[in-house]
């Protein structure tokens, strides 16, 4: 590779060049009056950078942007709005009534995926955010939602699958790939990042039931939704607060523990609580895709 095309920099899964950050520089100065909005969408179109549905992945590329400022690579143009882009929590209304029974009484349970903004997502981020005590203000990349509701449609659980970890150990050395093969096919994993069964449900078993229904459908939900496949799914049970019970019921592999750092530890300081690492394959050959070009 000639030395002025070598990478700068690694953001969101694109290796960047000294003339890719150039680019930005220059789409920056001529355009005074863009947003980062509009920078981003532009620049996905100048790069061609889409999903595999042909979406531009703007959001991806907004973050990129981010990054890129944080390390001092670009001076973006102020945000149009204070605060982190966190969302408006809508309050709706829902039946929280004690739930104290089995299974088969309140089956059949429906599992319904949450589709863009509207009256199921305000519900499943109103439950989140007052019930899970991480909450969820949002999201960033490909994701999928969904609520649980019983044979009376009340709301029984919700569940949360987003970006997989950037880089884990245990989970790195149980695939065997390598960095660069990570980078590559790193989509092809999902992690169950909020699994929520609402306080005043009390049915045995229902945590690894939703969690097999979930996985029964996630890849063909999946692939409708982003147009690529999903060979791998992971999570992180904080051990101060739970021990995995329901994700060994429903044949999850414990793998290890994470070091006790978050993806937000830039400066390696950010103490967090260290996690059980579980892993569920989607397929029988999971290691050998993810090894090599799925």
């Amino acid at each position: 590779m000639l030395p002025h095309m070598s990478i700068v920099v690694t953001v969101q899964g694109r290796d960047l060049t000294q003339p890719d950050i150039e680019t930005i520089h220059q789409l920056i100065i001529a355009n005074p009056d863009w947003h980062r909005t509009r920078l981003s969408k532009e620049l996905c179109l100048l790069w061609d950078w889409r999903t595999e549905t042909g979406l531009l992945k703007d959001m991806a590329c907004r973050t990129m942007l981010r990054k890129l400022e944080q390390k001092g690579f670009v001076n973006l143009p102020a945000a149009r709005r204070s605060g982190n882009g966190q969302r408006r929590i809508v309050d709706v209304p829902h039946d929280d009534q004690p739930i104290t029974t089995d299974l088969r009484s309140v089956s059949p349970v429906r599992l319904e995926p949450v589709p863009g903004r509207g009256l199921l997502d305000d519900l499943f981020h109103c439950l989140m955010d007052r019930y899970h005590y991480l909450g969820c203000k949002g999201h960033v990349g490909e994701h999928m939602k969904y609520i649980a509701f019983d044979q009376s449609d009340r709301p029984l659980a919700c569940l949360l699958f987003g970006s997989a970890a950037w880089k884990t150990a245990p989970r790195d050395q149980y695939i065997g790939w390598d960095r660069q093969t990570r980078r590559k096919n790193l989509r092809f994993l999902t992690n169950n990042t909020r699994f929520l069964i609402l306080p005043w449900v009390r049915i045995p078993h229902l945590a690894s039931f939703l969690l097999g229904a979930c996985l029964r459908r996630l890849r063909r939900d999946w692939r409708s939704k982003y147009g690529h496949d999903l060979l791998l799914v992971e999570t992180f049970v904080d051990r101060s607060r739970f021990v995995g019970t329901c994700y060994r019921a429903a044949n999850w592999l414990r793998i290890g523990q994470s070091k006790g750092r978050s993806r937000q530890d830039r400066n390696h300081r950010l103490q967090v609580p260290v996690k059980d690492i579980y892993l569920y394959p989607l397929t029988t050959d999971y290691q050998k895709q993810l090894c090599g070009q799925p």
